[in-house]
């Protein structure tokens, strides 16, 4: 890791590069987003019972793991800016279909087309947002994945009243995907040019390209011929998998599920039950925008525990006392406590020895998406044999997974490239 940038010396290509990255975070979290709140809709238009919908759900991860692991291939290919920004023009299309489709089977393709995209561009801006952070000298990334939680929060309230007006589902997908796909064109230009891989660090600031067009952005450099992985690396790969598991377990828990149950359990209306999963991304998005000043301060490791402590206690008592506004501030402290835990998991895996650039990134993506994929399904079955309240025990047990495992992260005062 290069020494700390002054903030005010921060030249302005990288300036540049951090806002257009931090615009594909944006836009990665407005498409899907917009879908969540009309997820009840579409599971009774489409007649799915709760087992049936946390299958097709569960169609999402299934396509992230099926073609996932070609995003570090084709960030090396065609560098990460070009995957990350295509990928989310195709991402915004197939949630398009996902919205209109007209079967239970076809509904479940349109998600795995969706996950497939989803996990290549999200390791393409994550590795992006790592190079830029790397150049930076210090923690950027929470705060690009606050602006993830933001667009989320934005996308969730966008559906939640298009859901309440009763606005038309294809009318509305359709603005969202031509919405995304205008910013991530527009931001394009804005990331950095040329070799994509983490020996681009070491090049001085005023040898760099000025703009994208001084430097080729066709194809990536090769990386230099991997280290064998010793078997400790590959149980500390494991492990930050599974943390990045416990993360998106309970975001998934806001999304496929916090407004069915505000609704079904708790008797709300469609606009308040979107509130459930828009406080779980708020509150998010609170830790990841403080998130990289508390990682430097106090590590990953404590940051990452005290939240655990968080989540833990809101939601284990939300359950216990079932209430609609306890309920959402019980989603709130959930979100608030796994907020920097992905983009602390994948900064540590990009730094593991012995892989090749981008193919760390993709392991652990990989990782945690087969762990999400069993979410879905295993909250729809509790459901259907008891309620969605039990189900939805499974954010506690998230939390107790995290308090096990964050020894892998980097402790108070490590040096570090990144946190998520």
């Amino acid at each position: 890791m290069t020494a700390p940038t002054p903030r005010a010396a921060v030249p302005a290509r990288l300036r540049r590069a951090r806002l257009g990255v931090t615009l594909l975070f944006f836009t990665n979290a407005i498409a899907y987003a917009n879908l969540v709140p009309r997820l009840p809709e579409i599971r009774v238009e489409l007649g799915l019972s709760y087992t049936q919908f946390g299958l097709a759900i569960a169609m999402a991860p299934v396509g992230a793991l099926v073609l996932g692991l070609i995003a570090g291939p084709l960030i090396r290919r065609f560098t990460s800016g070009t995957v990350a920004t295509w990928g989310m023009v195709a991402l915004a299309g197939s949630v398009m279909l996902a919205g209109i489709a007209p079967s239970g089977l076809l509904f479940a393709g349109a998600l795995f087309l969706a996950g497939a995209l989803d996990s290549i561009a999200d390791v393409a801006q994550n590795s992006h947002g790592l190079r830029v952070q790397r150049h930076y000298g210090r923690s950027i990334l929470n705060a690009m994945h606050g602006v993830w939680s933001m667009g989320a929060v934005v996308g969730g309230l966008m559906g939640g009243a298009a859901a309440g007006l009763g606005i038309d589902l294809r009318a509305h997908l359709a603005g969202v995907g031509v919405m995304v796909a205008v910013i991530v064109l527009a931001g394009y230009r804005l990331l950095l040019p040329g070799a994509d891989s983490r020996a681009d660090v070491a090049t001085s600031e005023q040898s760099a390209p000025a703009a994208p067009g001084d430097a080729p952005t066709g194809a990536a450099t090769r990386s230099p011929r991997p280290r064998s992985v010793s078997t400790r690396t590959w149980l500390v790969l494991l492990a930050l998998g599974a943390i990045g598991t416990a993360g998106t377990w309970v975001e998934d828990a806001g999304a496929t599920w916090a407004a069915s149950y505000l609704r079904d359990d708790l008797g709300t209306g469609a606009t308040i039950a979107a509130l459930g999963f828009v406080a779980l991304q708020g509150m998010q998005f609170i830790g990841r925008i403080t998130g990289d000043r508390m990682v430097d301060r106090f590590g990953q490791r404590g940051v990452a525990r005290l939240g655990a402590v968080i989540g833990l206690v809101g939601m284990a008592t939300a359950l216990a006392l079932p209430t609609v506004w306890g309920t959402i501030i019980g989603f709130g402290c959930a979100g608030f406590g796994v907020a920097t835990l992905i983009p602390s998991a994948m900064a540590v895996a990009d730094e593991l020895p012995g892989f090749r650039h981008g193919t760390a990134l993709t392991l652990i993506g990989w990782l945690y998406r087969a762990g999400f994929l069993l979410s879905p399904p295993i909250v729809g079955l509790i459901a259907d044999a008891s309620s969605i309240r039990i189900g939805l025990m499974l954010m506690p047990i998230s939390a107790v997974m995290v308090l096990l495992l964050a020894r892998v992260l980097a402790p108070r005062g490590a040096a570090t490239s990144a946190s998520h």
